[in-house]
């Protein structure tokens, strides 16, 4: 058959998202929470540099990933991806007022145009504690994407770089023998995207990240979980699975550390989240919605829930108790005691009403 040829083909196995499956306890000899370390160091394919801290990182997001959260975030030694949207003199000036310590929780996010090259450049050179680059788009199969990020490892060897997002092994593979550290997994799991909807395309999160850590692993590079989290239990599941890092967008939102509108109905107090792909972010971005282009987001209004710190918080006592329930003393441990069971469509149905 010529190469040129392709088939329509089906495949059989079943894929699962966080929502279809829970962690089966096992015998335990801790006898507290507090006993559990979620701290991982890590080291990285091509970089010189190691980190350690708790591998959970804010998402890019424009309403998320902001210095405000960045600066809260450090104080837990938790990571935050920087949005691509602030200019080169709001960096200079964060930069020039930020800890070491603040700017060694930080990731530089960039797209993949020529501008964004120069830009990552010259914000690169403000401070060398600087390491992280973060790679994002939407769609992590082009060609042109692959050739960037070439373009970028070879420019800064040293840094520690992320590239996505993707959701299968073999492109994984790829991203990381072309220069990535970092693969980040995940296409339309997010609660504000609507990538699945719109061009029938996406994966079940939980099998994308255990198909795509095991072809990151075997190459001596890590993944990031990007999107789906809604509760606690659902980062649990995503570590269990075999994620190093896991991204939250939704799970932070309606904070003061973000910078979504706020506002007011019935005398409570909303804050307006939206995907990067929706009409909004467009419109806020590029001034219009292109003609080849379709919105892929939509906005959600969140309960304002004050400071992030508490639902941080939070969400590591939910982690912690995760890994007390399976007798993982480290986060490092979870996935190994980890085994999932399926959730019959009875139980499925009561569990997800409550906790989604």
């Amino acid at each position: 058959m010529p190469p040129d040829v392709y088939l329509m083909r089906i495949e059989e196995d079943v894929k699962l998202g966080f929502k279809d499956v829970l962690i089966r306890p096992k015998r335990s000899t801790l006898k507290s929470r507090s006993e559990v370390d979620l701290i991982r160091t890590f080291t990285f394919k091509y970089s010189n540099n190691t980190w350690s801290g708790i591998p959970i990182i804010a998402a890019n997001m424009d309403t998320i990933g902001t210095f405000q959260m960045a600066l809260s975030l450090s104080n837990f030694n938790i990571l935050t991806a920087i949005h691509k949207y602030y200019s080169y003199d709001e960096w200079k000036d964060f930069v020039n007022t930020s800890s070491e310590k603040v700017l060694e929780h930080v990731i530089v996010s960039i797209g993949t145009s020529e501008l964004d090259f120069l830009k990552i450049q010259k914000i690169l050179l403000l401070s060398s504690k600087l390491k992280y680059i973060c790679i994002d788009v939407a769609n992590g199969y082009s060609e042109h994407f692959v050739f960037f990020l070439k373009k970028v490892r070879n420019t800064f060897p040293n840094k520690i770089i992320c590239a996505g997002n993707v959701v299968t092994g073999e492109m994984v593979e790829e991203l990381i023998l072309s220069g990535a550290d970092i693969v980040k997994v995940g296409i339309g799991p997010g609660s504000v995207c609507t990538t699945r909807v719109k061009t029938g395309v996406g994966y079940p999160q939980l099998s994308a990240i255990i198909e795509c850590a095991d072809a990151a692993h075997g190459l001596n590079g890590q993944i990031i979980s990007d999107g789906g989290c809604i509760v606690s239990g659902d980062i649990a599941k995503a570590f269990g699975g075999g994620a190093d890092f896991v991204m939250l967008g939704g799970m932070l939102s309606g904070h003061y550390e973000c910078s979504g509108e706020i506002v007011k109905e019935n005398l409570k107090k909303f804050m307006l989240f939206y995907g990067m792909s929706s009409t909004s972010a467009m419109k806020r971005y590029s001034g219009k919605i292109r003609g080849y282009r379709a919105s892929e987001g939509k906005i959600v209004k969140i309960p304002f829930r004050g400071n992030v710190d508490i639902t941080i918080r939070d969400i590591l006592g939910g982690l912690r108790s995760s890994c007390t329930y399976v007798g993982a003393q480290k986060l490092k441990e979870l996935t190994k005691r980890t085994t999932f069971i399926r959730v019959n469509e009875q139980e499925n149905r009561v569990f997800n009403n409550f906790a989604y």
